[in-house]
């Protein structure tokens, strides 16, 4: 049924994979524009910092530094993109982040619960959080714009209530390092490059290999191929390359940032929920056509109240990364998160009718936003100069999206 298919699954006309053509390639391509556009993006965006700055964007302790500050609104975006899907927005998820924090210093510093007790029972508030903002929004009906709205302005001042106004510090080591801190090093630091980072690296390049080739063969058993071996070939060498590039880098520093690890599992997870299982295509049938979902027999309404139980498990995760890395429960905390992840959403892809994006377009976004903020600060630019920037980024990533239905809507009359 057409309602339940992904936009992963829209392509240009089919082009047999056994004889790609230069024209096919490009025909191809041209129905992948939205999708190769962010990386593309993302590519020049680092070129262009990286001269600029000397060379000084891409030093392992740099990258390590954009991994670390930015992680916590890559989990954001994960969520984010997922609502935005479904034709919802949450404007809530800054003031979660604050107030899961909160909870998890009186949880853990104030009442002295051991650090992963206090964790889990942080991760568990935000989930209640999303579950009370999903009834309103699911069974009630009120728009999500308004429901999370309100719940930015109440968590808000909740963890302005709960903290006193006054930050709690500092919290265990163990909990510092979901945060700031690095798996452990094999050999003790007498290798140049961190072992244990070089194996993961291997063998997540290794293993995202096999699985794409494993895909394609599925689909051209299946008759549903439609490209081009030379471009496959091209993006999975591609792929594997900066996957090892990303790895030495990191390796030739101080190895694999525990956030990063939490991270990469959250990418996975959700990427194959979004793919692969019903509650995705769910997603996506909701957001495309609402009234064709409910006619297929989705239940909207439990799709509705299960995305924002997601989206406050995953503020919750991002609360305690936040909290870990400052080592301090904050009450001004995630102030302007949920714009980041908003614009995440919007840069890697997403359609602001819902219906249309992907997790790795969201990180892809994500990712672009970071890269910017951390080339403006090592260029010593203004933080009126940054908004700016990142405003008119933003304004052009949805004139992109605009630009691509028309063309679409132009290429079937």
């Amino acid at each position: 049924m057409s309602s339940l298919t992904t936009p992963s699954t829209e392509h240009a006309p089919v082009v047999p994979p056994s004889k790609p053509s230069a024209g096919g390639i490009v025909s191809f391509l041209g129905g992948r524009l939205r999708q190769i556009g962010i990386f593309i993006a993302l590519i020049a965006i680092v070129i262009l910092f990286q001269a600029l700055t000397g060379g000084t964007l891409l030093t392992p302790r740099n990258v390590t530094s954009i991994i670390n500050q930015n992680a916590y609104v890559l989990i954001l975006a994960i969520g984010m993109v997922m609502i935005i899907i479904a034709g919802h927005i949450d404007l809530s998820v800054g003031s979660v982040v604050a107030f899961v924090g909160a909870m998890s210093g009186i949880f853990i510093v104030q009442w002295g619960w051991p650090w992963w007790l206090g964790v889990l029972a942080a991760v568990a508030v935000g989930g209640l959080i999303g579950a009370w903002q999903g009834f309103w929004v699911a069974y009630v009906g009120i728009p999500a714009f308004i429901v999370t709205l309100a719940g930015m302005l109440t968590f808000r001042g909740l963890t302005q209530i709960v903290l006193h106004n006054v930050p709690i510090t500092p919290f265990p080591a163990q909990y510092v390092a979901i945060g700031s801190g690095f798996l452990p090093d094999l050999t003790g630091g007498r290798s140049t490059f961190e072992v244990l980072t070089l194996i993961l690296g291997f063998a997540a390049a290794l293993g995202l290999t096999t699985q794409e080739v494993r895909e394609r063969a599925k689909r051209v058993k299946l008759g549903l191929e439609d490209e081009p071996m030379s471009w496959f070939v091209s993006k999975v060498i591609f792929t594997a390359v900066f996957i090892l590039a990303i790895t030495f880098v990191l390796a030739s520093y101080r190895g694999t940032p525990i956030v990063l690890v939490i991270l990469a599992v959250l990418i996975l997870v959700y990427t194959a929920v979004m793919n692969q299982f019903v509650f995705g295509r769910h997603i996506y049938a909701r957001g495309g056509n609402l009234h064709a979902a409910q006619l297929s027999g989705v239940d909207t309404k439990r799709v509705d109240f299960a995305l924002f139980v997601n989206m406050g498990v995953l503020a919750g995760i991002a609360g305690i990364a936040f909290t870990a890395r400052s080592n301090s429960a904050l009450p001004g905390a995630g102030t302007g998160f949920e714009l980041d992840a908003i614009a995440a959403v919007f840069i890697g892809g997403a359609a602001v009718t819902g219906g249309v994006g992907t997790v790795t377009g969201a990180i892809i976004g994500g990712l672009i936003m970071g890269v910017l903020n951390n080339g403006m600060s090592l260029l010593g630019l203004g933080s009126e100069v940054q908004s700016f920037i990142k405003g008119f980024v933003l304004l052009l990533a949805v004139a992109f999206d605009i630009f691509n239905k028309r063309r679409a809507a132009n290429a079937t009359k």
